[in-house]
């Protein structure tokens, strides 16, 4: 095999060692999900020193948690938000070309089990089409009943008239925010994971940074910057308060967040390449059934939740919904016996200061950024589908603030992200993981020590030293849940790899890969509520 140069190396020491240096950044971000990491790439692509702490893993809480989705929201659509869905339309075939073995076209069926159900929902989908323009991945289809059945053949077939078929996008959404994490390290940027932010840092009643603390040693370190982002997400809240006491005001919190449970299956229950799509189910809520990465998700839910966790359960009504309306539409329904992994991803959804936040499905999935009379800015809102521009909105935020200089935007356009191959992509996202998992990386990461020698489920010792020596990743969770997203797809096997995981990370870091944690995560990921 012929020698190609690695990748930058992510060695924590080393990351530390920089963390420590005085300096003052132009920009600090604090939260490295999908927002927090596309402020950092941007900052960075447009020449700005950017420093960027999380206190968990990248991607660790609702960035890791999506319906996998990259979309414009055809049922914003049908909210009457046109401006929102023309925006996610457009970045969703951004993201797609910029990361085209990460995100990738899917083709999507509504089964028509009543006359009107084509007509009125065609329609809206052929505005969906021209809303998109130029941007659109296919035209939207009218399907008889025997095409439906092929898209989908194991759709109930009792009562089918037929269907409608639009195109859609979907994506690997924790291998996606950690290339924006290595991007953004590739233009400069310093992103350091497990180091917390603490308390900010106020000057003549403005902010000047944020002391963090490394997770793993207790150590502190005071960053110095220009602009704070507080890119959080549904915990923005709680530095918002932090800012606000210590510069004497009152904050009201922004957030209501809302609830998504996810149920992950056998593709044996939809055999296809084509997703399910159901507009309306009884109580009024969207269901999918989406192929991905060997495996079918079914979700999602849209539960008001007044306790954030990182790691939330999911309310018995939510798994018995998505169960019972399954069943609704599959000849062959899931029960909870055939449950993989069951996990909740949580929405900082933006609420209007007189709303109580107890009816989140009516709730804007805008994003909102603010900046504080001492200077802090944070975002928070919005999707994954646009959070390229997310980023350049708070940048711009930056800018009329005054906390930087002015700086021409557009720079992530045409970035591709780390990984992204020049060729044609060969594989589906809705096929298991593999090698193509790390597009033009894939050689780079195979001439590490254990190339061939299979762990299982498809990861060899190669890809859990690149996750190591590459991808940041200090825990067997961060392997197995976001490098290789085998926790997402089948909870037991996670946990039976986990101890030969495990003994390769602290070959490789010295450090705890914190092996009991993560087993135990592992059946909080089956355990179906009562």
């Amino acid at each position: 095999m012929t020698t190609v140069p690695l990748p930058l190396p992510t060695r924590r020491a080393d990351l530390l060692a920089q963390l420590a240096q005085p300096r003052v950044y132009d920009l600090v971000v604090i939260g490295g999900g999908a927002t927090g990491l596309g402020v950092a790439l941007d900052a960075a692509a447009r020449g700005f020193s950017v420093a960027l702490i999380e206190s968990h893993d990248f991607a660790k809480g609702t960035s890791s948690r999506a319906t996998k989705l990259v979309h414009g929201g055809v049922r914003y659509l049908a909210q009457g938000n046109i401006a929102l869905v023309r925006e996610a339309l457009h970045e969703r075939t951004t993201l797609l070309h910029n990361a085209p073995h990460l995100a990738q076209p899917l083709a999507f069926v509504m089964p028509s089990y009543h006359c009107w159900e084509s007509p009125f929902y065609g329609v809206g989908l052929k505005m969906y089409d021209a809303l998109a323009g130029k941007a659109g991945l296919g035209a939207t289809e009218f399907l008889g009943r025997e095409r439906t059945l092929q898209c989908l053949p194991t759709a109930r077939a009792a009562g089918l008239k037929g269907g409608v078929k639009y195109w859609d996008g979907q994506f690997d959404d924790a291998r996606l925010a950690l290339a924006l994490a290595r991007t953004a390290a590739s233009r400069g940027a310093l992103l350091v994971n497990y180091c917390a932010a603490k308390e900010l840092v106020h000057e003549d009643g403005r902010i000047a940074g944020v002391v963090c603390e490394d997770t793993e040693t207790g150590q502190r370190h005071t960053l110095r910057a220009r602009c704070v982002v507080n890119a959080t997400g549904v915990w923005v809240d709680a530095l918002r308060q932090q800012d606000g006491e210590a510069t004497g005001r009152s904050v009201k919190p922004i957030v209501a967040p809302s609830q998504g449970v996810h149920i992950v299956v056998d593709r044996e229950f939809l055999p296809s390449s084509h997703a399910l799509m159901v507009p309306k189910t009884a109580d009024g809520r969207v269901l999918f059934a989406v192929p991905w990465l060997g495996k079918l998700i079914l979700g999602t839910t849209d539960s008001p939740r007044h306790n954030i966790e990182y790691e939330p359960l999911p309310f018995h009504e939510e798994v018995d919904f998505i169960l019972r309306e399954s069943a609704r539409y599959l000849s062959r329904a899931p029960t909870a016996q055939d449950i993989r992994s069951l996990w909740v991803g949580l929405r900082p959804l933006v609420k209007p200061q007189d709303d109580d936040g107890n009816h989140t499905k009516s709730l804007s999935r805008e994003h909102t950024v603010l900046a504080s009379k001492s200077g802090l800015v944070t975002v928070t809102g919005g999707k994954w589908t646009t959070y390229r521009a997310m980023a350049e909105d708070v940048l711009q935020k930056c800018f009329s603030s005054g906390l930087l200089d002015v700086r021409p935007g557009g720079v992530t356009v045409h970035l591709p992200l780390v990984g992204a191959p020049t060729g044609p992509v060969r594989h589906r996202m809705c096929d298991a993981q593999g090698w193509h998992s790390y597009g033009s990386e894939a050689d780079a990461a195979r001439q590490l020590p254990g190339a061939d020698t299979l762990l299982g489920a498809g990861i060899t010792e190669a890809m859990v030293r690149f996750a190591a020596r590459h991808e940041y990743a200090r825990t067997v969770e961060d392997v197995l849940a976001r490098r290789w997203r085998l926790l997402f797809l089948d909870a037991r096997e996670a946990a039976a790899l986990a101890p030969a995981v495990a003994a390769l990370l602290e070959q490789e870091t010295g450090a705890d890969p914190q092996l009991d944690a993560f087993v135990a995560l592992t059946a909080q990921y089956l355990h179906v509520p009562a």
